[in-house]
């Protein structure tokens, strides 16, 4: 038997399994998909279980169960591209014929001492719990300082608004502005949507150390009781280990048909994946759906035809009856219908409708 191991049941690993049980594949190749839990966490809505406005199960979907499917659950350690064996903690390796590295991002922390230790993010599910025990364990009128006002930021912000209304709720932003990719106009709708709902801005923030309880802002002390890092990610510590190109971020340079280049045999998809356009559950997806595709042509042995990827846009929300879209480079979406079609989203997330 031949071995495709999909590392990750995130949004591109399972999109790549579920597009495999659509239809047949050869008898002689069995899929292994790895994960740490046997559900997918849906990472688009951590910042709402975090604010204790949803809650675990909410945003699980169980993996598929299905003969022609192995699912084995532990922490992935190491991948030997040379040997073609992938190993986990605790466990016997598992060799594979083609693997997809789907292994998703964790914090980036800049090089600022303390933001590691006493910074509480939410890129896992496991952390994403702790941070909510952590956050919605502060005393009424409290103090919640949240660093990164980019699109992780500004939703973690607004819902906890809405989850913990007794507390004191800031953002902080190394930029002139939260949003600062977005176009102005976006900016602005969320920028009075702070200021109507309390919530404090802070702009062209740059931390210098983080300590329990108080966040250096070079020689400016800004006092909190938690702190929430959504100031940026890197890929998962598995994929900074590989030897293999990457680019300026440390995301792995793929060829055409998202494959390691001297390695044609792994993939990588999602946030580990160098691609034109930034990290999403929706590239990921994408990619996952092509892989998908170069898979099967492989397997005929067919060349593959793909498609050029092109993105719907992106959701933000505001609480849980406002938000904002950005559909294309320029159409600009305000209000309750962005947050209705983000919510439809979520709705075909848990249904595997895509």
């Amino acid at each position: 038997m031949r071995n495709l191991v999909v590392l990750g049941g995130g949004y591109g690993g399972l999109t790549i399994v579920n597009e495999l049980l659509e239809k047949e594949w050869p008898s002689d190749i069995e899929v292994t998909l790895i994960d740490r839990m046997p559900y997918q966490g849906l990472k688009t809505e951590y910042y709402a279980l975090a604010s204790g406005t949803v809650s675990d199960v909410d945003i699980r979907v169980e993996f598929p169960t299905d003969p022609r499917i192995t699912k084995t659950y532990g922490e992935v350690s190491e991948v030997d591209l040379n040997k073609k064996l992938v190993y986990l903690q605790g466990q016997d390796p598992i060799s594979y014929d083609w693997l997809v590295v789907a292994l998703g991002c964790v914090d980036k922390f800049h090089g600022i001492p303390g933001a590691q230790e006493f910074a509480h993010g939410i890129q896992t599910l496991s952390q994403t719990r702790m941070t909510y025990t952590r956050v919605n364990d502060v005393m009424p009128y409290g103090q919640v300082t949240i660093v990164g006002g980019g699109l992780s930021g500004v939703e973690m912000a607004a819902e906890l608004r809405e989850g913990r209304p007794d507390l004191n709720i800031r953002i902080l932003d190394r930029g002139a502005s939260i949003l600062s990719s977005f176009p102005e106009k976006l900016q602005v709708f969320v920028r009075e949507w702070f200021i109507k709902h309390d919530v404090e801005m802070m702009s062209h923030v740059s931390l210098s150390r983080v300590e329990p309880g108080i966040l250096h802002n070079q020689n400016e002390l800004i006092y909190t009781d938690e702190t929430i890092w959504t100031a940026g990610i890197q890929p998962s510590p598995v994929v900074q280990k590989l030897d293999v190109p990457k680019d300026m971020t440390g995301r792995v340079l793929l060829n055409e048909y998202h494959q390691v280049p001297l390695h044609p045999e792994v993939y990588v998809v999602g946030d580990c994946a160098s691609l034109t356009f930034s990290p999403s559950a929706q590239a990921a997806e994408a990619q996952g759906k092509q892989v998908v595709e170069v898979l099967r042509a492989l397997w005929k042995d067919e060349t593959p035809h793909l498609g050029t990827i092109k993105l719907k846009g992106v959701l933000g929300s505001l609480g849980k009856k406002s938000g904002f879209g950005l559909m294309g480079k320029k159409t600009v979406m305000l209000g309750k219908v962005p947050r209705a079609l983000k919510s439809g989203v979520l709705w075909m997330s848990k249904r595997h409708f895509g």
